[in-house]
C-alpha cells in the first residue's frame, strides 16, 4: 500500500491544476497499473516456507559479501541487500550466513576461500554479493561456485545451461520479470522489447530469455547514440543500467510496459538519508499500462525468487 500512496500523491501533485474527477480517474490509473513486487514476494514467502517444513535438511544460504571496512560493512544499496536478503531467509526458516572478506584480498585468494565455502556440506547455496572491487576478476570468482548450489545462476556452467534452456530454475531477476508477465497476461511473442543495459544480473539474461521466447529484442548500451528511437516504439521496456531516472516520458510509448530493474542512490526528499532510485523517472507510470516502481518492484520480487531457486536446490 505504501507503494500506491507514494506514486498517488506524486501524479496528484504534478497533476494539481487537473479536476477532481480526473484526479481521481488518475488515481484509479495508478492503482491498476502500478505492480507491488512486495506483495508477491510475500506470497513466494509463504509459499516457500510451508515447502522448507517439508524438506528434511536444513537449507542455508551462504552469501560472500567482499567489503571495503571488512566487518563493518558500508552503507547504502550493498547493505540494504543483505539485510534484505537477511530477513526474507529468516522469515521463510532458512539460515543465511554472510561472510564477511577484506576488499583487498587478491582474486586467487577469494577464488579458494569461495571454493572452500562452496564444499561446505551445509552451505545449501553461495552467491557472491556484487559488484566485487574492480581488481578482482568477477567472473573467475563466480565460476567457482557449481551449478549445484549457483541460485544466482552466474558462474559460466550455469549460464551455459540457461541459455540452451537446460536449467530447471532462472537467474532471479529474469524469474521476477517471468513471474510480473505470467501475473498479468503479458504475452512475449512477437512483441517489441528494449533491453537498456548489457550487464550479467538484467540485460544479458533478460535479453537471453526474451528471444526463447519469440520476442523481438534491440539490446541499448552506453555506446548506443540515440536510446529513444528505440525506446519510443517499444511495446515492453526492460532497463537494468543503474543510473537515475535515465528513462523520461518522452522516451516511452503510450501504454508501453515499463520494468524497472535498476538501482542507484541519491538524496531522498526527506532529510540527508539516501535512497534507492531507478533507472525510470517515476512520471513515467503516468503513460505505461504496467510499471514497476524503486523501491518495491522487482528488487523484492528478485530477492523471492533467489531463495525460490535455493529451494529447488535443496529438493535435488
Amino acid at each position: 500500500m505504501a507503494i500506491i500512496e507514494y506514486f498517488t500523491r506524486f501524479f496528484l501533485e504534478k497533476e494539481s491544476f487537473l479536476l477532481m474527477k480526473l484526479n481521481a480517474e488518475l488515481v484509479t490509473r495508478i492503482k491498476s497499473m502500478l505492480i507491488d513486487g512486495k506483495k508477491f514476494a510475500e506470497e513466494i514467502k509463504a509459499e516457500l516456507k510451508a515447502e522448507v517444513l517439508n524438506i528434511s535438511k536444513k537449507i542455508r544460504l551462504a552469501v560472500i559479501n567482499v567489503d571495503p571496512s571488512f566487518a563493518k560493512a558500508s552503507e547504502g544499496a550493498t547493505r540494504k541487500f543483505l539485510e534484505q536478503k537477511k530477513r526474507f531467509g529468516g522469515a521463510a526458516g532458512i539460515d543465511v550466513r554472510i561472510y564477511e572478506l577484506p576488499a583487498d584480498i587478491t582474486t586467487s585468494k577469494l577464488r579458494g576461500k569461495v571454493s572452500e565455502i562452496v564444499h561446505i556440506e551445509e552451505n545449501t547455496g553461495v552467491i557472491i554479493q556484487l559488484p566485487l572491487p574492480k581488481e578482482i576478476n568477477t567472473q573467475y570468482i563466480l565460476d567457482a561456485i557449481t551449478p549445484e548450489k549457483d541460485p544466482d545462476m552466474l558462474s559460466s556452467k550455469s549460464i551455459g545451461l540457461f541459455s540452451s534452456g537446460r536449467s530447471k530454475i532462472l537467474p532471479p531477476v529474469v524469474g521476477a520479470i517471468d513471474y510480473i508477465f505470467k501475473a498479468y497476461s503479458v504475452e512475449l511473442k512477437t512483441k517489441k522489447v528494449v533491453v537498456l543495459g548489457t550487464g550479467r544480473l538484467v540485460g544479458k539474461p533478460a535479453a537471453i530469455w526474451l528471444i526463447n521466447r519469440g520476442a523481438t529484442v534491440t539490446a541499448i548500451d552506453e555506446n548506443t547514440d540515440d536510446p529513444t528511437l528505440y525506446t519510443v516504439n517499444a511495446d515492453i521496456i526492460i532497463s537494468g543500467v543503474g543510473v537515475s531516472h535515465l528513462i523520461k516520458p518522452d522516451m516511452v510509448k503510450e501504454g508501453a510496459v515499463v520494468i524497472d530493474c535498476g538501482t542507484s542512490t541519491g538524496s531522498s526528499d526527506v532529510g540527508s538519508e539516501r535512497a534507492l532510485r531507478g533507472d525510470v523517472d517515476p512520471s513515467v507510470a503516468g503513460k505505461a499500462s504496467l510499471f514497476t516502481p524503486v523501491p518495491g518492484g522487482v528488487g523484492p520480487l528478485t530477492v523471492a525468487m533467489l531463495f525460490k531457486n535455493l529451494v529447488e536446490l535443496a529438493k535435488r
